[in-house]
């Protein structure tokens, strides 16, 4: 994964450049459908892993259910979060700073 995310290595090759899809009053973005697919496979699986055992993860999707974002949306949102965190990572080497977890 880190050569794929190498080889397409910004939001616009990544397919989470937005493009406006606005529709009268309502605003939204959809992705970019241009892109290396494997990349975004692989951040759409680590997107819907974090939703099944993260708890912030959790959290902030209940509170953008609330906000009356879907599904899907969410899950679009997500997927450019970790676009970001990866591309900071192996660009930079700045690690995003995570809460350390404990067993209950």
């Amino acid at each position: 994964m880190h050569a794929m995310i190498l080889s397409a290595s910004s939001p616009v090759t990544q397919s989470f450049a937005p493009i406006p899809a606005s529709s009268g009053q309502s605003r939204r973005y959809r992705p970019n459908r241009a892109g290396d697919r494997d990349a975004n496979r692989a951040l759409h699986v680590i997107a819907v892993n974090c939703l099944a055992h993260d708890e912030r993860t959790r959290a902030y999707a209940a509170r953008r259910t609330s906000e009356g974002l879907s599904k899907k949306d969410i899950l679009r949102c997500l997927e450019r979060y970790i676009a970001r965190d990866v591309y900071r990572i192996l660009n930079c080497g700045d690690v995003p700073a995570t809460k350390p977890t404990t067993a209950s």
